[in-house]
């Protein structure tokens, strides 16, 4: 049931409709099982948590930090923190210490709950020089304080200070007077090209989001959505709300490399999730049919060539599948399709949406093909995370980035700029004036930088305005689009195309390491390490070859002529990436200049 209840409220209006439902899920790594939150305790820790933050001094409109990974908690402050006017700013789990230093700085924030061991340390250390910090409340029982730390309280005390209810009619007078244009959140964008920025998201905003997603999606109260993104992120954060909205169960999974456990755990119906999970899921599926037997081979291939035809060529363009391959279809899908997904432990799906970068063609053929119901869509922090999605009962065009929802209004400017307005896009930039001048114009459009079209109905993304490349021969490369068609090779972790003022394209490539040792192993290629590996001209040769394989369809300026296959995996601890594992090009281009400079020796 779709509750209209404000956020201040939420959680106590759908605790009166679901009572001792379950409202949320997470493990209990000491038991080893799952645990429930029925809809009456969430209401219940989010009014004591209310009450709480009342005691420790907590302002309307005053900043909170939450710096934890996905966890029950996150949710407990959140909706707590509406219920009295309060800000919460979320930081992702593995942010340094000094993205720390600056959110905090930049914020004024005074409150920080941290989740687990790490989040705890270097929240602690930035206590210590910043007199302002008030205090650390600390989510995870196991966490081990420092001799001398004075300033932080474990959650259970923290909850303990809201017992006796004694600010209630505080908190029910700053309820009442919420207003639509109060923030709600401050989200700070990934950085990929400099210093963050604090995107500020309203309870209008929200609400309008809300609001727009009605009928959009085939949901109801009965699914059980699992949580695996951060809910720093806004597509999780924006989800999350969604669901709850929605009066969903949720399962929260604590850790990302816990999900496919937890997928086979729980069994959800939906998972919201970015093409990274289904390039994962395709590799691995690809990685059995290869090492399966020649009839084994045959069947799974034919089951997927036959998802394909009765799901993407018929069913997504609203055509009827004829009789014979409908039969032919239902035999694979309760037998070869059907023993896959409950591998995967994705066997009661209804849907899943899918945005946050390109969907490789390959990866979303696939994911129809074995009858996932995936709902591409396209949205930006700014945005209140949905700008368009696929919708479950039109024609989808692989390719497409769905449909406007209702109350956002879409314009495209110069080189087909996508530009927004409506009651669910940002008014701007915390704090940051000239910035926000910048990308909202004097008409009141919010510059997405992002080129596309309109087609049949459907959104169609073209590039990265920003990141379009100009080689020194003056042709114009997007290198988000190569990335996303090449990376489906099951030997490619990750590829990064070089071509900015360089003559032609080259490429900076993650293999995958266990793969090209095997292959080493069966042609009988000696190397002494990981990094003999990756220079020994053979195996270089051959990730070549499958790569001109897959880009023989582009243009001969777009493709890669050279490439490097680099012995370590991008990381987080030298710069390379962001929160949200999208890669700095720019340190990339630092650290790895040796090698792209190499590249283009004569």
């Amino acid at each position: 049931m779709f509750n209209t209840s404000p956020f201040s409220t939420l959680v106590h209006s759908q605790a009166q409709v679901y009572g001792e439902r379950t409202a949320l899920m997470f493990r209990d790594n000491d038991a080893n099982v799952w645990k429930r939150i029925t809809w009456n305790e969430f209401s219940r820790r989010v009014r004591l948590a209310s009450n709480a933050m009342l005691e420790m001094g907590v302002g309307v409109q005053e900043k909170v930090a939450v710096f934890s990974q996905n966890m029950p908690e996150c949710l407990f402050v959140d909706f707590a923190a509406y219920a009295i006017r309060a800000v919460t700013i979320p930081f992702y789990a593995t942010s340094s210490e000094s993205q720390i230093k600056y959110m905090i700085s930049d914020a004024k924030i005074r409150y920080i709950f941290v989740g687990e061991q790490y989040q705890y340390d270097t929240a602690y250390r930035v206590l210590k020089i910043d007199p302002s910090i008030c205090k650390l409340i600390i989510f995870d029982k196991h966490v081990v304080r420092n001799e001398q730390d004075h300033m932080s309280i474990y959650f259970t005390d923290f909850l303990r200070l809201g017992l006796d209810l004694k600010h209630q009619q505080e908190v029910e007078h700053r309820t009442a007077e919420l207003d639509q244009d109060d923030l709600a959140n401050i989200l700070y964008t990934s950085g990929t090209t400099g210093l963050s920025k604090g995107v500020m998201l309203t309870h209008r905003m929200y609400n309008a989001a809300m609001r727009a997603h009605q009928g959009a999606l085939p949901m109801d109260d009965r699914e059980l959505v699992m949580n695996f993104l951060p809910f720093t992120h806004v597509f999780e954060r924006g989800w999350t709300y969604l669901c709850i909205t929605m009066g969903c169960t949720l399962a929260v999974n604590q850790h990302p490399q816990d999900i496919l456990r937890s997928l086979t755990e729980v069994h959800p119906t939906c998972m919201c999730t970015v093409p990274r999970f289904w390039e994962k899921v395709y590799n691995g599926v690809q990685e059995k049919i290869n090492s399966s037997s020649a009839l084994q081979r045959k069947l799974m291939q034919d089951a997927i060539q036959v998802g394909k035809a009765y799901n993407v060529d018929y069913l997504m363009k609203g055509l009827t599948p004829p009789l014979a391959l409908k039969v032919k279809y239902r035999f694979y899908e309760k037998t070869i399709i059907a023993l896959l997904l409950k591998k995967l432990g994705l066997e009661n799906h209804n849907f899943f949406p899918t945005a946050g970068a390109a969907i490789p063609p390959a990866i979303e053929e696939f994911v129809h093909s074995v009858g996932i119901r995936m709902i591409a869509g396209y949205g930006l922090t700014e945005s209140t995370a949905t700008v368009s999605c696929d919708r479950w009962n039109q024609k989808v065009t692989m390719g497409s980035i769905g449909r406007v929802l209702n109350g956002v209004q879409v314009k495209f400017g110069e080189n087909n700029e996508i530009l927004l307005k409506g009651d669910t896009i940002t008014k701007g930039y915390y704090r940051k004036a000239e910035v926000t001048a910048l990308a909202i114009d004097s008409e009141g459009w919010f510059h997405t930088g992002d080129a596309g079209y309109m087609k049949d109905g459907e959104l169609f993304l073209t590039e990265r305005i920003k990141d379009l490349f100009k080689t020194s021969n003056g042709k114009y490369i997007a290198p988000q689009m190569l990335e996303s068609k090449l990376v489906v090779d099951r030997y490619i972790d990750q590829i990064v195309i070089i071509a900015d003022q360089r003559k032609f394209v080259s490429a900076l490539i993650i293999p995958e390491y266990k793969l090209l040792e095997d292959y080493a192993q069966a042609k009988h290629i000696q190397y002494k390490n990981r990094a003999d590996l990756c220079a020994n001209p053979k195996i270089v040769e051959f990730v070549m070859d499958r790569l001109d394989t897959l880009q023989q369809e582009f243009a001969h300026y777009e493709q890669v002529k050279r490439i490097t296959l680099l012995p370590e995996p991008f990381s987080l601890e030298k710069g390379e990436l962001t929160n949200t594992l999208k890669v700095k090009r720019s340190v990339l281009n630092q650290n790895y200049a040796k090698e792209i400079n190499k590249m283009y020796e004569e």
